[in-house]
């Protein structure tokens, strides 16, 4: 299964589209600074997901 997801920035607002096959380690990842792409933009939080069953 893979998740599609949203996330948004505390800091400026501006939205980040994603997909994963593991949500919670992904959303871990990224407030923890480990992704170049928001690691200036935390916190983030999580408005939107949507699984699927293949990419």
């Amino acid at each position: 299964m893979f998740t599609v997801y949203i996330l948004r920035s505390d800091k400026d607002k501006k939205r980040y589209i994603g997909f994963t096959d593991n949500l919670d380690r992904r959303i871990s990842e990224h407030n923890s600074g480990r992704v170049v792409s928001t690691k200036n933009r935390r916190p983030l939080n999580l408005i939107y997901t949507e699984q699927f069953e293949n990419k």
